[in-house]
């Protein structure tokens, strides 16, 4: 492995950028001399990943594109088929960086590509990013997209973090149909966040959720414009859920309390998507 100015010195050998700090324009040449520095990169295994993450520095500190572009080539070449192991090395190594001194938009960019390389052996350092209201989101996403092992975390957080993660963590668990999460989704109708509220809205309905209908038409009900549509919008796809779900008696009592509510003229629509489910229904 080089050491630390030998892997600066290769780095750099990296050609430079075009003048908007991108790599779009590039010539057989300087192709040919990226894979030249990345076929080295991979020979240094961890290290040379984590050399490369000390050369990162938040914007306006300095000069790092070259590196940044550097951990991207080693993104690209450990999601390609066949590079499992490379694939869990180098996750394991950008997830040992998460938390600690490091500057918060440098931790940012590590969870990117641990959205994009991670695997469920990276979930609890991630889970812990949870908890930091500057890293949340980005930690939230990344779990999503990783999927095994992340509900645990997300649901872990969610007593812990307020406001914006908040509303992603609940977001997340809805993307991931966590069943777990259905007494979660349950609770969040009643929290002081109308995103947080539309959120649980909708991980009732991924999850057909029919013990949640009636604390959903609720919530529906007492609240009013986006909030009111939103969540309007999920009972009906609650209900869709019911019926795939074979619980069409469940879905009807849904379908009948919207087609009997939405009496406003602006709510025809749900009146009549509402008839029309209440007859699939029976």
């Amino acid at each position: 492995m080089p050491t630390t100015e030998q892997l600066k010195l290769l780095v750099g050998q990296i050609p430079d950028p075009d003048k908007d700090g991108r790599y779009a324009n590039l010539d057989k040449d300087k192709v040919e001399q990226i894979e030249k520095v990345v076929a080295q990169l991979r020979k240094g295994g961890r290290d040379a990943v984590l050399g490369l993450i000390d050369m990162l520095v938040e914007p306006g500190k300095g000069d790092d594109v070259k590196a940044h572009f550097a951990l991207h080539l080693l993104v690209v070449h450990v999601t390609q088929k066949g590079s499992e192991q490379s694939r869990a090395d180098f996750a394991q190594a950008v997830a040992s960086q998460i938390g600690g001194d490091r500057p918060k938009a440098v931790q940012k960019y590590l969870i990117e590509q641990l959205q994009l390389t991670g695997t469920k052996a990276v979930v609890e350092p991630l889970g812990k990013a949870l908890l930091d209201p500057e890293l949340c989101d980005t930690a939230a996403r990344a779990l999503a997209a990783i999927r095994d092992g992340a509900a645990d975390q997300l649901l872990a957080a969610l007593p812990k973090v307020q406001g914006r993660g908040r509303l992603s963590v609940i977001e997340k668990l809805a993307v991931l149909r966590a069943d777990r999460a259905a007494d979660a989704f349950k609770q969040a109708l009643e929290d002081s966040d109308p995103g947080v509220r539309i959120g649980a809205a909708w991980g009732i309905a991924r999850l057909a959720d029919a013990s949640a209908a009636e604390a959903l038409l609720k919530c529906a009900e007492v609240h009013a414009g986006w909030e009111r549509i939103n969540e309007t919008d999920a009972c009906l796809a609650l209900a869709e859920g019911l019926v795939a779900a074979g619980k069409k008696s469940a879905a009807a009592a849904v379908y009948a309390h919207l087609q009997k509510t939405r009496t406003d003229p602006s709510e025809r629509h749900v009146r009549e998507a509402a008839g029309r489910g209440l007859l699939a229904a029976k």
